[in-house]
Parts: C-alpha cells; sequence; structure tokens
C-alpha cells in the first residue's frame, strides 16, 4: 500500500520522522496564528460583515475544507520538503510549478515579515509600560534571530514550540470566550442567528478577510520528509487545520459579538476585543494572559513561516533553481541551516528598512500581510487545478474530484476578486491606495520570476528535465510514480 511506504532515511538529509501529529498540526496552525484573530484582528471582520461574521467564517471553513480535499490528493500520495511546489510540478508541470514555489515563497516570507511587525510592535507595548523603550529595529531584530535559533536548530524544537505556544493560546481564549458567554446565561444571539441587518454583501465582503485570516493552513505540507507516517499524518493536519481553526474563528465571533451587544462599546473600535470583555467579565487576569498569548501566537507565525519558506528554497535548490549550498541539510542538526539563515535574514531586513524609513510597524503589518495574501491564493488556485488533471494522468479521476476542484476555485474567486476590486462595484470597491497597487506589485514578481526561470532553462536546457525528475523520484518513493 501506497501510505505505509516512508522516504529513505537519506532522502534528503533532513531528520526525518521525528515529528508527531501534534507537531505536524502545530506547523499549520502556527502559519494561520488564529490566536490574534479573536485577541486583535476580529473588529476589521465585523466591520465588514456585521451580525454575519460567525457565517463568513463558516463560509471560509467550508471553502478551505474543499482546496484540503485537492491539496489531499496529492499529499495522500507522496510527501517532501517542497509543499504544494512539488504537488503542482506534477499536476502541472514546470512553470506552474515555478509560479508555485514563489507564490509561496512569497506568501511565507511577507506573512513572517508581517507578524514579524506584530511581534515587535506588541512586544514594545508591554514593554514600554514599564518604562523601557527599545527601537523597533532591535525588536525586530530580537525575534527574528529567536525564530532563526529554533528553525536552524532543530525542527523538533520548533514544532514543540509552537505547538505549546498556540495550544495554550488557544486553551486561554476558549476558556475566557467560554466563561464571556456564561456571563448572559449561554444566551442565543438573536441578532446574529438571524442575520439581522446583513446582506449577501456583507457576507461576501467580510469573507475576503476571513480567507486570509485562514492563510497558511496547509504549511504542514512542507514537512514531509520529517513527518511520521507523513501519508497519513500531513493530509489530517492540512483539513484538521482547516476544521480546527474554523470551528475557532466561528465560535469566539459568535461570543464576541455577543458580548459587545450591550457593552456600549463598537467592537469595530476595539483593537484588544478580549481584553475589554474579561474586564467586563470580572476576569481581566485572563485579558492579560491572552494578550501574552498573542504575542507568543506572532512569535510563533514568524517561525512557522520561515520553516517551510526554507524548505520550498532547499528543494527548489536541489532541482537545480538556485545555488546547490542552498539545498544542503546541516550535518548534525539536520536542518536546511542555509535557507533557514537567508529566510530569517530577508524576514528581519524588509520590515527593518521600512522602520528604518519612519514606516509605523502597524502599517507595516498591513502592507506586507496585504502583500502575502497574493501568494496564498496563486496556490489555493494552482492546486485545485492540478488535482484532476493529475488524477486523470493516473487514470483514477472522478466526477466528485471535478466538482471539488470547480467549487475550491469558485471560493477562491471571492477574496480575490475582493482584493483587487472592481471599478464602481460597491460590494467589491477598489482598495485605497497603496493597496490597489499591491496586486500589480504581484503580477511584476510573478513575471521577473518566470522570466528568469525562462532565461535559466535557455541556458541549460536539461533543467525542466532535471526538476520532473527530481519530482518524480519522490513520488516514486511512495509507488506513485507513472508508467
Amino acid at each position: 500500500m501506497a501510505n505505509k511506504i516512508s522516504p529513505p532515511q537519506s532522502a534528503h538529509g533532513l531528520k526525518s520522522n521525528c515529528l508527531s501529529f501534534g507537531e505536524v498540526l502545530a506547523q499549520s496552525f502556527a502559519v494561520i496564528a488564529p490566536t490574534t484573530i479573536p485577541a486583535s484582528n476580529l473588529g476589521l471582520i465585523v466591520a465588514l460583515s456585521g451580525n454575519g461574521t460567525w457565517l463568513s467564517f463558516l463560509i471560509g471553513l467550508v471553502g478551505l475544507v474543499l482546496v484540503s480535499i485537492n491539496i489531499n490528493q496529492f499529499a495522500s500520495r507522496s510527501a517532501s520538503p517542497g509543499s504544494l511546489y512539488s504537488y503542482i510540478v506534477k499536476g502541472l508541470g514546470s512553470i506552474a510549478g515555478v509560479i508555485c514555489g514563489w507564490s509561496l515563497v512569497l506568501a511565507y516570507l511577507f506573512t513572517g515579515m508581517s507578524t514579524l511587525c506584530g511581534f515587535a510592535n506588541f512586544s514594545g507595548a508591554l514593554i514600554g509600560q514599564l518604562g523601557i523603550h527599545p527601537s523597533s529595529i532591535t525588536l525586530l531584530a530580537f525575534g527574528a534571530a529567536i525564530a532563526w535559533y529554533a528553525a536552524y536548530k532543530d525542527i523538533q524544537l520548533s514544532a514543540i514550540a509552537m505547538l505549546w505556544i498556540e495550544g495554550l493560546s488557544l486553551l486561554l481564549i476558549t476558556i475566557l470566550c467560554l466563561i464571556i458567554w456564561s456571563k448572559t446565561g449561554f444566551a442565543l444571539h438573536i441578532p446574529q442567528l438571524t442575520l439581522q441587518g446583513v446582506s449577501p454583501g456583507n457576507i461576501a465582503t467580510g469573507l475576503v478577510l476571513v480567507m486570509f485570516a485562514f492563510s497558511g493552513f496547509e504549511s504542514a505540507t512542507s514537512l514531509g520528509d520529517e513527518a511520521k507516517d507523513p501519508l497519513k499524518t500531513i493530509p489530517r493536519s492540512v483539513i484538521g487545520s482547516a476544521i480546527l481553526a474554523g470551528i475557532f474563528f466561528t465560535f469566539t465571533a459568535y461570543v464576541e459579538v455577543l458580548g459587545f451587544s450591550n457593552a456600549g462599546v463598537s467592537i469595530t473600535k476595539s483593537e484588544e476585543p478580549l481584553g475589554f470583555l474579561s474586564q467586563q467579565a470580572g476576569v481581566g487576569f485572563l485579558g492579560v494572559l491572552v494578550a501574552f498569548g498573542a504575542l507568543f501566537s506572532f512569535f510563533a507565525c514568524v517561525l512557522g513561516c520561515i520553516n517551510p519558506a526554507a524548505r520550498i528554497f532547499f528543494l527548489m535548490a536541489r532541482h537545480g533553481l538556485f545555488h546547490s549550498k542552498l539545498g544542503s541539510a546541516h550535518t548534525s542538526n539536520k536542518t536546511p541551516h542555509i535557507a533557514v539563515t537567508m529566510c530569517s535574514f530577508v524576514t528581519f531586513l524588509v520590515p527593518a528598512v521600512m522602520s528604518f524609513f519612519k514606516v509605523p510597524l502597524f502599517e507595516s503589518m498591513g502592507y506586507l500581510g496585504a502583500m502575502c495574501s497574493y501568494g496564498f491564493l496563486t496556490v489555493y488556485v494552482l492546486i485545485s487545478i492540478a488535482a484532476p488533471v493529475y488524477l486523470h494522468k493516473k487514470r483514477i479521476l472522478r466526477p466528485v474530484d471535478i466538482m471539488f476542484s470547480i467549487l475550491a476555485i469558485a471560493f477562491m474567486i471571492i477574496p480575490i476578486v475582493g482584493s483587487i476590486g472592481i471599478p464602481g462595484s460597491k460590494m467589491f470597491p477598489v482598495p485605497e491606495a497603496p493597496y490597489n497597487v499591491f496586486p500589480y506589485l504581484f503580477l511584476c514578481y510573478i513575471t521577473i520570476t518566470c522570466g528568469w526561470f525562462l532565461k535559466k532553462t535557455f541556458r541549460s536546457p536539461k533543467l525542466v528535465s532535471e526538476m520532473q525528475q527530481g519530482v518524480d523520484e519522490i513520488h516514486a518513493r511512495f509507488g506513485d510514480l507513472e508508467n
């Protein structure tokens, strides 16, 4: 059976068969950073969806489960450090794979940069209460350095750190929300359940931010060499992270909107909604703990982004796309140490430069977060196209597989259109500057990277066949090489 075959210990020189299901799941949760949504960002979504916020999250959950089904068509048959890059090369060929690889690199690195800004901003505010005011660049360097050390030293250390950080944060928020809800007698909030004052447009525009909240749920696929029983562990982690995050988001959104309904304060104006509600419920100390949990969740997301970005660079380098040193593994740590170091430095450098030019951390976090979304959306569409093509090549394509592909792509169109905007549309207005130019910057980025790849293939005609051979060898180790 294909799902009982594991890659050889020396497949890529990484630490094999060391991560449990919980540790692999923690990788995806770290990039999602679910703590940060109810702790600080929920008001942005409520401003769009109002009483339908919980429904926007529920619809987002359905959409990402459909994407995860397409991802798992590959993840249940092969595993590698290359994440969705190797899957899309297998399904759609080298050019689509390169687009995917560069899109994922941008998505993970910019997510890491954005959350590093969040870490620096949040930690600066907390430390400032003690009368200590370190510079933004110092805080950025501190967060990036600790994340680099964990990623450089041991993937298991990284996974355990992320597991505990996210696990404790989610537990604290769940307990706090149950206490807040209990203060209302676990009441049903009729305005939410009946979608009072909510239009389909509210749900659709809210869904744009909701999809971004889930971004990164697939990052466990980068641990193909290091997960125990990867053909079972990784697919379960991919779909499990989408489901668990969706349930958590839906529940916390419902409770927080209910909690603010009679508070005399709008949740859309609150930067720390759970902190406010904890004070109202008489458990302010839990709000403080949640604030620290959000701080550590920002850090876990930085670490969670460096890990998959480095592994994608690592595998692409081994396929000849980058300098061979990026494809080397540390002899004792068995981590892609050079790729980790490069990704950590870039994650620090960009926000540090922005800070040097006096761009506030909060604004940098928004700009970098907006850019990363285009990378994720591109990859989710590509994998949803690649899955039925791949199954067709294997002659096992079913009508239901085509349906899952079409539905997943349809879901992705909503945040794509919402983030680009339609001139003159009230439902999907064109974003304000500078966000209106970000889609075109992303297109330039993809055009340049694809042009670089085509130039490289012109100089080295064997590159495409070597890429394909490298991916085929990965699949072959699991008994999944086509005739």
